[in-house]
């Protein structure tokens, strides 16, 4: 089994490096998916994302992305996964791979690299530094906990039918302005150390997921409340300063770069 969770996904990043983004998220997947060719992989599962249907309006809480809406991506990096998921049922009806996709929400918990916005916050305010929120702040997304986006992504691999993409959301829209607050109170900080800055270029308004399909099937429900889950993620946040401070010196690249290194030395 083959389940491909790598990608470029900072849309900030794939509006001035789109050609970065093209190349890890669809030249990789169609690696991906040429190996597992070769090799015969029981199923190869494409972790995607809710980014490629575009945007809903704020003014419509009934509309929720479903498995059968058109792709409209609206970034870089969002056209970059369509192209994936293109590439990867293609691939199932060319060559018969087995494959499967799973399109998510916005997922927050431990370990999330600190370009994100939940990790940003919770660095900045520690650092009580700007906390930055694009335009007024009332974008919506639909927020998942990332232990309830991976339990769904292994029903899906082991019980989901092949050729079929799943949608996976956590039935939790929230501001963006809404989710930096909560940080901020979590932590103690003032308000006044948020910053409203510019608006970024194609800025989606609001992402809801329909995740009825999954639920229907494979009988799969999100677990973990967004009040329990955004608290046990900043604390986390909090007892882990050397994971994030490495990160944020560059250091996380030297280690990666010794990794990588090693294991090439061995391959060879």
């Amino acid at each position: 089994i083959v389940i491909n969770f790598a990608a470029e996904s900072h849309v900030d990043r794939s509006i001035k490096e789109p050609e970065v983004f093209l190349k890890t998220n669809v030249l990789g997947t169609q690696v991906l998916l040429d190996a597992s060719r070769d090799f015969g992989v029981k199923r190869f599962h494409q972790v995607s994302t809710d980014e490629v249907y575009g945007d809903l309006p704020l003014d419509r809480p009934d509309l929720k992305f479903k498995e059968t809406d058109n792709l409209r991506p609206s970034s870089p990096y969002s056209a970059s996964k369509a192209a994936a998921d293109l590439l990867v049922l293609a691939y199932h009806r060319t060559y018969k791979v087995p494959v499967s996709v799973s399109r998510c929400s916005n997922n927050y918990g431990p370990y999330q690299f600190p370009e994100k916005l939940i990790p940003l916050m919770i660095i900045n305010a520690l650092n009580n530094k700007e906390l930055p929120v694009y335009g007024t702040g009332q974008n919506v997304r639909d927020w998942i906990h990332v232990m309830d986006h991976c339990e769904a992504i292994d029903l899906v691999v082991h019980k989901g039918r092949e050729g079929e993409i799943y949608n996976i959301g956590g039935n939790c829209e929230k501001p963006n302005i809404q989710v930096v607050k909560t940080i901020v109170k979590e932590l103690g900080k003032p308000e006044s150390l948020i910053r409203f800055v510019t608006d970024r270029p194609g800025h989606d308004l609001r992402y809801a997921i329909d995740s009825s399909k999954i639920e229907k099937e494979l009988g799969w429900k999100p677990k973990v409340k967004f009040e329990e889950g955004i608290r046990e993620t900043i604390e986390w946040y909090v007892k882990n300063e050397r994971w994030w401070r490495e990160i944020l010196s560059g250091e996380y690249m030297r280690i990666a770069d010794n990794v990588l290194s090693t294991i090439l030395s061995d391959v060879q």
